[in-house]
């Protein structure tokens, strides 16, 4: 396939005008107007040229022949892109169902409308998230996930979003901060639980939660020692205070799940979780930009707070996501969903979102006014760095996945592709 006439979102995080070929599952080429290769940013000419490949043998273009004899001919698929952007799949690594199916309702069903429903809005990649729930339960919920894996690695599945992990938000968190969570279901952390989490998982766990002020058989740094590289230790659901927060990043935790929700407060003699994060650079941090659980202030603040290439952009959506309001369950719970807000019915909670990941990436460009081009990354280049899978995912370069959604110059979907092929819309 051949998509002309856009504006790719390069590796460097700009969008520059060019084009993209691919091959299969994977990108072949990453052209750029004004030069044969990507460069950085204080690297690129300005002034426009005409789009030029380098070839085996020197540079031609299509249709010329080459030095061996063979013509190269352009017969593959072309989609104009109508000036419009060209950005990598999108990738969620926080977020509970959408079309009335929870990842927690642990069936291959469930996953197969959550993945055709993603990828049908340009998330390509997927990385759900367990709920507090009891331990039995999760383990079904784990191997339904694993066995979809294999499916899909096993069969041709260009219409889904890729399940390339699993998010645990639970069950090692706090009572005092659960939200939306069962506190009933919450359990001390405990690395054997994790590995049997992991077992049954087949290894697809990435993200592993916990609230390191609670008391557990074991230390947090021990936990994390025995989770090791096989997923990432994140701080969730926690009254942890700064000293508590800090310890737990110095041990080894590396990411917050959604900044500012569920955690001890940001005050000025008590900055808590989120200044702890602040304070180690190595820590990563979720936001839900879908203009409930965040104030188009605080969004603009914690990117200043961490800078934004520590933000990833999450839905943290649940299964009413695609529909309208009603009653819904999440982690078998009831939820009263109206408009843009789910609360949960018992205490009015916040219940996850009902936004979808392109709709909080539009929210924090045309609202929060963060830039485009910074979203953008937030929402693709970074949750593949979180998640491990930056070789194949997260952004438009030669060897790696064809993923891309083309928006049009005011943000609306025209096309997504996933590896390759174009999904009807």
């Amino acid at each position: 396939m051949r998509i002309r006439n856009v504006k790719v979102f390069t590796k460097n995080g700009r969008f520059l005008p060019g084009e993209v070929r691919t091959e299969g599952a994977r990108i072949k080429d990453v052209l750029i107007q004004g030069d044969s290769q990507l460069l950085p940013e204080r690297e690129h000419p300005g002034e426009k040229k005409s789009l030029r490949r380098e070839y085996p043998g020197g540079e031609e273009s299509p249709g010329r022949a080459r030095p061996d004899g063979e013509a190269y001919r352009d017969a593959e698929e072309c989609l104009d892109g109508e000036g419009g952007y060209l950005l990598p799949g999108m990738i969620d690594l926080h977020f509970h169902g959408c079309m009335g199916a929870d990842f927690s309702d642990g069936t291959l069903e469930a996953l197969r409308i959550i993945a055709e429903y993603e990828a049908s809005i340009g998330v390509t990649a997927i990385a759900p998230a367990a709920m507090t729930l009891p331990k039995g339960q999760l383990l079904e919920i784990l191997g339904a996930a694993a066995q979809f894996r294999r499916q899909q690695l096993g069969e041709e599945h260009s219409l889904q979003a890729e399940l390339v992990g699993v998010h645990m938000e639970g069950p090692f968190i706090s009572p005092v901060k659960c939200g939306a969570q069962d506190a009933a279901y919450i359990l001390p952390r405990s690395s054997a639980d994790f590995r049997d989490f992991q077992r049954a998982a087949d290894g697809l766990v990435k993200l592993i939660a916990i609230a390191p002020e609670e008391a557990a058989s074991e230390s947090v740094r021990d936990f994390i020692g025995a989770v090791g590289d096989s997923a990432v230790v994140s701080l969730a659901h926690t009254n942890a205070d700064y000293q508590t927060a800090s310890k737990a990043f110095l041990a080894g935790a590396s990411h917050v799940v959604h900044l500012y929700q569920a955690m001890s407060a940001f005050h000025h003699r008590s900055p808590g979780v989120i200044g702890a994060a602040a304070d180690c650079p190595h820590v990563t941090a979720e936001l839900i930009c879908d203009g409930v659980h965040v104030h188009p202030s605080m969004i603009r603040a914690a990117f200043s707070l961490l800078g934004e290439e520590r933000m990833i952009l999450i839905s943290d959506s649940m299964r009413a996501a695609g529909l309208g309001d009603g009653s819904y369950l999440l982690g078998g719970q009831e939820v009263i969903v109206s408009g843009k807000q789910a609360r949960l019915k018992k205490d009015g909670s916040l219940a996850g979102s009902v936004t979808t990941l392109p709709d909080c990436v539009r929210y924090a460009v045309t609202r929060a006014k963060i830039p485009f081009e910074t979203a953008v990354a937030c929402a693709t280049m970074h949750p593949a760095e979180r998640l491990g899978i930056e070789k194949d995912y997260g952004t438009i370069e030669t060897g790696k996945y064809a993923d891309f959604v083309i928006w049009d110059k005011d943000y609306a979907l025209r096309h997504v592709i996933r590896h390759g092929k174009r999904i009807a819309r």
